[in-house]
């Protein structure tokens, strides 16, 4: 089975290494997709240990179990991504944070949901941490037809994939 993230790599191969803390998000993409990853396997831990520590502050790890749980993780789309690496921006005198434009899609009390966010990154303690994102849009979707193909792309159709959510 390949990565939650969408690499072409299984889960133990890709993200469960950086979430697991054997390796290191190289960058923010990295980081970014092991988070979605963190969500799907419903580690809220990882989640907030990987938010910077001010942001981490006005978070409570209860609050993003409780999501995590409720909330089953399809697909994820990197729309754009700065891949520069930690030595790489420590380096760079612009001082623009690093960002990533995705887009996720979920299942969340009955409703699909697609969620597109531009994410912006910074280095604390020699790590890649999420800083905050921009929502750029998220609303719910309507729910296919039972022979439609099913939202996540997967190539089935919807009611032998996603609809087993509903």
């Amino acid at each position: 089975m390949n990565c939650y993230c969408g690499s072409q790599q299984t889960f133990k191969q890709c993200c469960e290494l950086i979430i697991k803390g054997i390796n290191i998000a190289e960058t923010p993409e990295q980081l970014m997709r092991s988070r979605y990853s963190a969500y799907k396997a419903k580690n809220s831990q990882y989640i907030y240990d990987t938010y910077v520590e001010t942001t981490r502050k006005a978070q409570s790890l209860d609050e993003i179990s409780q999501w995590a749980q409720q909330t089953e993780w399809l697909k994820l789309t990197v729309l754009t991504s700065e891949n520069i690496t930690i030595n790489q921006f420590k380096t760079d005198t612009n001082t623009a944070l690093p960002t990533v434009h995705f887009q996720a899609l979920y299942f969340d009390k009955q409703h699909f949901c697609l969620m597109e966010e531009k994410s912006r990154f910074n280095i604390e303690n020699n790590q890649w941490r999420y800083l905050d994102g921009d929502i750029i849009h998220h609303h719910s979707l309507p729910t296919p037809k039972r022979n439609a193909p099913c939202l996540c792309l997967s190539g089935k159709k919807f009611k032998q994939c996603c609809a087993l959510l509903t």
